[in-house]
């Protein structure tokens, strides 16, 4: 059944995301984990907060949300935008539009315990199938132009 969309205000929502990066065997790997409402494969991200930097805060979602930490870069790659669903009641969802700010951060260090992990899986992919398994297309697209400097 095909669920009718609301959107909730015409204003974009500003969010941070993190695209997580590793090389392994010399081979570019992307790290994805689901979401908790619907299991679709994404990248960490959040809202940012007043007084912490963007890339401080992305970081934080990516370990929050995957487990994860390693360094940064200081600036976005790019953005991508997609509707938060808010709530679902009968057969219509209430979604913010927000625009993500995408963050690399390479992966140093991968953890078991971290605050959402009885909530998410996580995968590691070639950036072509990470590229595929995510739902927005801007998205797919910094997954797989994405180049580490």
């Amino acid at each position: 059944m095909k669920l009718d969309r609301i959107d909730f205000g015409l204003d974009m929502h500003r969010q941070l995301g993190t695209l997580c990066w590793k090389r392994k065997n010399d081979r570019l790997r992307i790290l994805l984990i689901t979401s908790r409402e619907t299991g679709r494969w994404v990248i960490p991200k959040g809202w940012p907060k007043q007084h912490v930097p963007d890339a401080d805060m992305a970081m934080r979602e990516a370990w929050e949300e995957a487990g994860v930490t390693g360094k940064i870069a200081p600036r976005a790659i790019g953005t991508f935008d997609y509707a938060k669903v808010m709530s679902r009641e009968a057969d219509i969802e209430v979604a913010l539009p927000c625009r993500v700010e995408v963050y690399p951060m390479e992966v140093l260090d991968l953890s078991r315990r971290f605050p959402e992990a009885k909530q998410r899986k996580r995968g590691w992919f070639s950036p072509a199938k990470a590229a595929a398994l995510v739902d927005e297309p801007q998205l797919a697209q910094l997954i797989a132009e994405f180049e580490p400097a």
